[in-house]
């Protein structure tokens, strides 16, 4: 696909819609991501500015109705409990979006999944080689240290357990703490597993070694991958996150 810049016109939503699909099928998404995957909400039929982003936050929303965007992709959907009533934050958040025109695309696990998608992106910042996938994630060789992972995410690392060296390395972006997938990648030669959100039984529970990053730090990096790749912009929003020793 060509890349969609400003200045070029005539791309309709559902060319777009089409590449997205291409990226990350539909079918490969999970069964709790029924409804909650595709056009999220649908605004004009021409595009010509994209956004990409994590999370659909009014800061984010704001940001690319400021850049004139006619469609937003975004990984988590804005919409994620069914609607009875429409108020509060949520009312606020469709009204700025639908009087704008803006369409928000949703790409969630369907894109996890995908060849190139989130954890192949995540192997590749990282350095992993020599890749096996899992159910979900994969396993890579690692040749860089803890302090070179936290410096590549740009984000505090929580080590859960005993690591003197990590060969092997079992990645799951975002909330990957299944002690299931844990145990195949320890099968798979994994000494230690990278995700988010852990649990404390399933610390407890674990064979190997974890290692906790935050979910922003291990998802978001996709999403920026995925605009630089087609000249489209991404837009930042990370939680604010303060730590004290």
């Amino acid at each position: 696909m060509e890349k969609i810049h400003p200045s070029h016109q005539g791309h309709s939503r559902q060319e777009i819609i089409e590449i997205l699909e291409g990226l990350a099928p539909p079918e490969l998404a999970e069964p709790f991501d029924s409804g909650r995957i595709g056009l999220i909400v649908e605004g004009k039929n021409e595009i010509n500015r994209i956004n990409t982003c994590l999370d659909v936050t009014p800061t984010v929303v704001r940001a690319a109705i400021a850049q004139n965007a006619d469609l937003l992709v975004a990984h988590h959907t804005p919409i994620w409990n069914p609607l009875t009533r429409i108020n509060g934050d949520n009312a606020l958040l469709l009204s700025e979006i639908l009087s704008s025109g803006l369409n928000v695309y949703v790409m969630h696990t369907n894109w996890d999944h995908a060849p190139g998608g989130v954890n192949d992106i995540l192997a590749d910042i990282l350095g992993l080689t020599d890749t096996t996938p899992m159910s979900l994630g994969l396993v890579g060789t690692c040749s860089i240290t803890l302090e070179e992972i936290t410096q590549k995410l740009h984000a505090p690392l929580r080590i859960w357990g005993k690591i003197h060296s990590i060969r092997r390395l079992a990645i799951v972006a975002g909330s990957g703490f299944d002690i299931d997938i844990i145990h195949e990648a320890t099968r798979l030669g994994a000494d230690a597993f990278l995700s988010a959100e852990l649990r404390h039984s399933v610390f407890r529970s674990s064979p190997i070694p974890l290692l906790e990053s935050t979910h922003y730090a291990l998802e978001s990096p996709s999403m920026r991958v995925l605009a630089e790749k087609y000249g489209w912009t991404y837009i930042d929003d990370p939680p604010q996150l303060l730590t004290h020793a």
